[in-house]
């Protein structure tokens, strides 16, 4: 009788761990990516004018993307409603994907925007 008690507790073990780990849609995580660098492109170019027509230059130009960033980032995971791994697998995924790729964004509209308001 103890040996098929402690099978039976062994297979609810294994049956809970399974229950445990986490299971992802492929579509609706790749829609969630899509949405990251949708918001980050977008946020980084309204960054980038903003800093333009407000004649930020050099070093305070980069704080400012950094903190659009930020609003970036805490704006998403509100949206995800605070439960980041119901809707991706790291958090590295909403706090760092898309940063390269929107400051090079921030950059060129920064750029142009100043020159715009500035120069000419």
């Amino acid at each position: 009788m103890a040996g098929h008690s402690d099978s039976n507790s062994s297979e609810k073990k294994s049956s809970e761990a399974m229950n445990d780990v986490p299971t992802f849609s492929a579509e609706n995580l790749q829609n969630n990516m899509k949405v990251i660098y949708y918001s980050r492109t977008f946020m980084s170019i309204i960054g980038g004018v903003l800093a333009g027509i407000l004649g930020f230059t050099g070093f305070m130009g980069f704080v400012l993307y950094l903190l659009v960033m930020a609003i970036t980032s805490i704006g998403l995971i509100a949206k995800a409603k605070f439960s980041v791994h119901a809707y991706f697998d790291s958090w590295n995924r909403i706090i760092l994907d898309g940063f390269m790729g929107g400051l090079m964004s921030f950059v060129l509209f920064w750029t142009f925007a100043y020159d715009i308001v500035h120069i000419f």
